[in-house]
C-alpha cells in the first residue's frame, strides 16, 4: 500500500472531523444533505474503477462502493425533502375550516 494514500486518508479524516465539529447544530441537516449529494462523485469513481480494472476483487469493491454511495445519495435527497416539508406552511384540514366560523361566533350546532 502506498504510504501517501494512507497519509491523505488520515489527514482527510482529521480535517473532516474538525470541520463537522465546528458547524452549528442548526446547519447539520443542510450540510449533511449537501455532502450526500457530493457522494455522486463516489458513484462516478466506482463506475470508472469497475470499468477499467480486470481484477474481480476490485470489481466487487467498486460494486459495493456504487451500492453504498447510491444509498447515501438517495437517503440524502429523502432527508432534504423531509426537511423542506417542515418549512412549508401548514394548510388547515377541511373540517377545521368548515367549523371555524361556528367556533369564532360562539354558536353551537
Amino acid at each position: 500500500m502506498d504510504l501517501s494514500l494512507l497519509v491523505v486518508f488520515v489527514l482527510a479524516s482529521f480535517l473532516g472531523f474538525e470541520l463537522i465539529s465546528k458547524v452549528p447544530a442548526t446547519l447539520h441537516t443542510p450540510l449533511m444533505s449537501g455532502s450526500n449529494a457530493i457522494s455522486g462523485i463516489t458513484i462516478v469513481g466506482a463506475i470508472l474503477v469497475m470499468g477499467e480494472t480486470g481484477s474481480p476483487l476490485a470489481k466487487w469493491v467498486g460494486f459495493a462502493a456504487l451500492v453504498l454511495a447510491t444509498i447515501n445519495v438517495v437517503g440524502g435527497f429523502l432527508v432534504t425533502d423531509r426537511m423542506l416539508e417542515m418549512f412549508k406552511p401548514r394548510v388547515p384540514a377541511p373540517e377545521a375550516v368548515a367549523s371555524a366560523p361556528e367556533a369564532s361566533n360562539g354558536v353551537k350546532a
